[in-house]
């Protein structure tokens, strides 16, 4: 696409950063970041405001435990809820046959008098948690003590009354007489520690692929390959910085503060030190493009017909709505397919994103290239959905979910139980990590989830980067459209017991900026 360059003040700035910026390699295996030796070093448009920033380093005056975790998360159907509506409803799918390692039999399982497992497996009623991403990764050593990370199978059962209750826990990928299978038939601490370290497996799993690779990484390679190969006037910019909007600086801080060898994560997290990178390496490499795409994803999974799954709800609701956007600003400006082969800038920036986002692996699905106009239009909605909807519905409910830490910790220090019958409350208690390990982590998710007071929500672009009439109506008819959405979200969770707020276009923000 043929473009006019305005030397700007900003303008420069962002062709300063084209020019001298470049990809650095922060570890092998993963997603390439932004070169840069400190905060400082960035274009001053893509910084932290002095308000952020000032929140982001002084916010730690107080914390409370969220009181419905703390009442319910021992219950079984809160178990399963947490796999739909939590922070982590991407590992979730229909189980029609039984994996060769997880050998649950019809008399070892309660299915609420709904016959036999095969059968309510053709019904399409069970479901399958999966950690298989875990398998043989070194835990980490804390405290001089040895920590303790599994890669559980979970079978789940949808019962007549619409709850997902969880009906068999095996720990460990291979079966073997010391790692059975758990049961809610089983006593009440078997039952619970066979959770305990589900849910500990589940935090290492949601922070490293779902929420760290899956939206913070894939950002930033969104973001810096626009800056480095897009100016400042082509449409795709005009669209997208706004949703790149302080990504770069968080990252920054996020290898620095988190995953650094002097890291929270990496000295706190049972997943921390070697497994950040097996973890991330493991992740990558299995990523799929329909898996980022939640249409897609819900077919692929099976979960469309799954009840009280509002995740899937709102974000097929929200995915579409931004489609519909992206559809029309790019239609303006792209008349047909060949104008989109033809434009260069389009073409360095995916082909950019296919190299040092997903290391140039076809297997991904991610194209390398774009030919029509409608192959754009998802990608650019991908983006956008990764950057906003996505982001928020992994991350915003990280303190509620994460605040109570029996419900989610970030290490275990005993093994799990090798028999059944010999597990107690003070093994539960024993095996809980120690006190300094609980506060960082639970102070860490705090300031994760928490919502400066500079936050632009979704669709609101007060920059004004377009000044075209029907682009302009086109973001003024987005932003009724996520109002109309925000009201039925509201409307819906006024009757749950639970509201579900992490897809609310009011509530959730422009970009990866926390």
């Amino acid at each position: 696409m043929a473009v006019t360059l305005v030397c700007s003040p900003k303008f420069l700035t962002s062709l300063l950063f084209y020019i001298y910026s470049s990809w650095d390699v922060y570890a092998k295996g993963i997603p390439h970041c932004m070169e840069a030796t400190d905060p400082c070093s960035l274009p001053c448009e893509i910084r932290f405001s002095f308000t952020k920033n000032t929140e982001f380093l002084y916010t730690f005056n107080s914390v409370h435990f969220p009181d419905y975790v703390h009442k319910h998360w021992k219950e079984d159907a809160f178990f399963g809820y947490q796999y739909l509506n939590g922070v982590n409803p991407m590992l979730i799918r229909r189980c029609s046959a039984l994996p060769d390692n997880f050998p649950v039999a019809d008399d070892m399982v309660f299915l609420h008098d709904q016959g036999s497992l095969r059968k309510e497996m053709e019904r399409g009623k069970i479901f399958l948690c999966d950690y298989k991403l875990l398998d043989g990764v070194k835990a980490n050593t804390i405290n001089l003590k040895k920590q303790f990370l599994m890669a559980p199978l979970i079978l789940l059962h949808e019962t007549p009354d619409d709850k997902l209750m969880p009906i068999a826990i095996q720990l460990k990928q291979t079966p073997a007489d010391d790692n059975p299978i758990f049961f809610p038939t089983d006593s009440e601490y078997d039952w619970l520690m066979a959770k305990i370290f589900v849910r500990s497996a589940d935090f290492s799993a949601h922070q490293l692929n779902v929420h760290l690779l899956r939206t913070h990484l894939l950002a930033e390679v969104f973001a810096v390959s626009l800056l480095r190969n897009v100016p400042m006037v082509h449409p795709l910019y005009k669209l997208l910085i706004p949703h790149t909007r302080y990504t770069l600086q968080i990252n920054y801080l996020a290898r620095r503060l988190l995953i650094s060898e002097t890291g929270v994560f990496t000295q706190f997290a049972a997943s921390g030190g070697e497994g950040i990178m097996t973890i991330l390496k493991r992740s990558l490499s299995s990523m799929t493009y329909s898996s980022l795409c939640i249409p897609d994803d819900i077919v692929e999974r099976g979960v469309e017909a799954l009840p009280n799954f509002y995740y899937r709800d709102d974000g097929l609701k929200l995915w579409d709505i931004i489609h519909r956007f992206v559809e029309g600003v790019l239609s303006f400006y792209y008349k047909n397919d060949a104008e989109v082969e033809k434009d260069s800038e389009l073409q360095k920036w995916i082909s950019d994103i296919f190299e040092h986002g997903f290391l140039s692996q076809t297997g991904t699905g991610i194209p390398e290239s774009f030919t029509t106009v409608v192959e754009l239009v998802k990608f650019v909605t991908m983006v956008i959905f990764t950057c906003s909807g996505q982001h928020s519905a992994v991350n915003t409910g990280q303190y509620d979910y994460g605040g109570w830490m029996p419900n989610t910790p970030i290490s275990l220090q005993l093994p799990p139980p090798t028999t059944k019958g010999k597990t107690s409350k003070a093994t539960m208690l024993q095996t809980f990590p120690d006190v300094n390990t609980t506060v960082q982590g639970m102070a860490t998710m705090w300031l994760l989830s928490k919502q400066s007071s500079d936050f632009v929500p979704l669709g609101q672009y007060p920059e004004g980067h377009f000044s075209e009439k029907i682009p302009c109506k086109l973001i003024k008819d987005f932003q009724g459209e996520l109002e109309g959405l925000s009201a039925d979200i509201k409307a819906r969770n006024e009757s749950l017991e639970v509201p579900y707020t992490y897809m609310d276009p009011r509530e959730l923000e422009n970009s990866v900026a926390i």
